[in-house]
């Protein structure tokens, strides 16, 4: 039973590995997708045994939490480079300078990205409210100073993220969003990330307190904190400890242990999603293993033939 999350790169990943566990392995595959917050709830409650992409820094508090208290075992890194934060259109960012958070803090700038449901306001296009990085967001435009010029708008899904940024780029109009790699939008629009002050871990650690404090308890619930630009940080696998004890379930967790994609071939896959696989994610893992032979090296050879005959 995989857990997945409501983005591509996610999505992509839970079904190369579904591919190969029920084609190599002979499992009968389960896939349960949501936001961060549910999703991981029932992976620490056992409900889900894997999980192939974990943004671990976005959720570092509860994730090692879990750890601790021997509800999950990590399994390494998924995607060894994986990047966040706050972005504006090329054209716009040249021509009115725009190189950082504070460059955005004037209203002659915050009409350009006018928000039509928040009059005297812009808009920011953020994260799902159900995804951890909408709460940091909504932390940072406050600590920033965002927040009395822009609302942090949640588009509803991933889905309607990218339509806004894509959309927005079709009709030459300005974009201020947050956004993140890897994707296989990144390769088609012309985005430029706004300067934050830099990653502190110290700091980090403070704001994610405050952003713990706001997902239990409401908005109302925000202190005064500090903030800092996102890490770039390398994604990880998780397994429930309920499902990893199990002996029977090692030649898995070797499996997803071993597995590990590089984020060019990440984007690759993605832009292949995007716009030769007709949405078909199935498709697209199995473009994958048709054209790359890195994953024979994460499971035993007779299991790669098996995957190898389905293709």
């Amino acid at each position: 039973h995989l857990g997945d999350f409501d983005w591509d790169s996610a999505n992509v990943h839970t079904a190369i590995v579904g591919y190969i566990l029920e084609h190599g392995y002979g499992c009968q595959v389960e896939v349960t997708k949501g936001s961060t917050s549910p999703i991981m709830a029932a992976h620490y409650d056992q409900q889900l045994d894997i999980i192939t992409e974990v943004w671990r820094d976005n959720i570092v508090q509860m994730h090692e939490e879990a750890v601790a208290a021997g509800k999950i075992i990590e399994l390494g890194i998924n995607t060894p480079s994986s990047t966040q934060g706050f972005y504006v259109d090329k054209p716009t960012a040249d021509k009115y300078g725009l190189k950082s958070v504070e460059d955005m803090k004037k209203p002659e700038i915050a009409k350009l990205f006018a928000d039509p449901e928040a009059p005297g306001k812009g808009r920011m296009t953020s994260c799902i409210s159900g995804w951890t990085c909408y709460t940091i967001n909504l932390v940072k435009h406050k600590v920033y100073g965002l927040d009395e010029y822009y609302t942090n708008f949640d588009p509803g899904s991933g889905g309607a993220l990218d339509a806004a940024i894509a959309g927005a780029f079709k009709k030459g109009k300005p974009v201020f969003s947050y956004y993140w790699t890897p994707t296989g939008l990144m390769g088609k629009v012309d985005l430029v990330q706004l300067e934050e002050p830099a990653y502190d871990n110290a700091c980090w650690t403070k704001m994610m307190a405050v952003v713990e404090k706001i997902k239990a308890d409401g908005p109302d619930a925000y202190t005064d904190t500090c903030a800092s630009a996102y890490v770039n940080m390398a994604l990880t696998k998780s397994a429930s400890t309920t499902f990893a004890n199990k002996a029977s379930n090692k030649k898995i967790i070797d499996f997803v242990r071993a597995y590990s994609v590089p984020t060019p071939d990440v984007n690759r896959s993605l832009a292949f999603y995007m716009d030769e696989s007709g949405g078909d994610m199935e498709a697209t893992a199995k473009h994958f293993l048709s054209n790359t032979g890195m994953w024979t090296k994460w499971v035993p050879a007779d299991v790669a033939a098996k995957v190898k005959d389905t293709l």
